[in-house]
């Protein structure tokens, strides 16, 4: 039964589902990785697909910015479509060194301010945490393939623009919970994970620096961070 927001029947979604933010950038990777694909949602250009990798059914749906945006998205997968797997693919900004533009990161926790949590379930923390078995799992995968990655908590916010904020205002964010980037999406998947019962996990490609100011341009976080694609991708075939 399709949704408000996702033209999906049932069957139509496989059990392990890659959520970019940019719905073109989900289509890049149907184009570029998937056989016999399938789109099944546009609904307010929220594109999504399934096809195979390697013979093995996988989806890839795009989740809008923002932690309202991929809350309804993956909500209505994890209950609606028995979907078991969602696997964030984002972009981030770096606050320290330690994730230099183009690293690819693996979140192990993620912080936020945000209200997201307590508004949906009651949730008073300000962390929430990926699966422990999928994110290893990941690491695993990115092993095989060669890919070093960054293990770091990442900031959620829920504003991209900070008026007013002082150069530095990140680095107690960074002291205080060991947040290496800053991204808008994962707290509120974590979230919706834990309390439906399923697995969510994170991959990030830096693509901007707020430490040296290296940027990388919208075509670029659209057509490339290929090697967060290929780690879920790899883990996708497994199943």
């Amino acid at each position: 039964m399709s949704t408000p927001h996702n033209a999906a029947e049932k069957g139509m979604i496989a059990k392990t589902v890659l959520m970019p933010g940019d719905p073109l950038r989900a289509k890049f990777i149907a184009d570029t990785y998937l056989k016999d694909v399938v789109q099944f949602n546009s609904i307010r250009n929220m594109f999504g697909y399934t096809g195979t990798y390697k013979g093995k059914p996988v989806s890839v749906m795009g989740s809008g910015m923002g932690m309202p945006s991929i809350g309804i998205y993956s909500y209505e997968l994890f209950t609606q479509y028995d979907v078991d797997n969602i696997i964030r693919l984002g972009s981030a900004g770096a606050y320290t060194d330690k994730a230099k533009v183009l690293d690819v990161v693996l979140v192990d926790g993620a912080w936020s301010e945000s209200s997201y949590a307590k508004t949906c379930c009651g949730y008073e923390g300000d962390m929430t945490y990926p699966d422990k078995e999928l994110t290893e799992a990941l690491a695993d995968c990115a092993k095989e393939l060669g890919i070093p990655v960054v293990r770091t908590n990442t900031h959620s916010s829920d504003v991209f623009y900070r008026v007013g904020a002082a150069p530095d205002y990140f680095d107690d964010i960074v002291n205080k919970f060991g947040c290496a980037c800053v991204e808008m999406e994962s707290f509120a998947l974590f979230c919706n994970a834990k309390v439906t019962g399923k697995k969510g996990a994170c991959i990030l490609t830096i693509s901007d620096s707020l430490v040296d100011h290296i940027e990388t341009t919208a075509e670029e976080r659209q057509n490339t961070f290929t090697n967060m694609m290929e780690i879920a991708l790899e883990f996708a075939a497994k199943q």
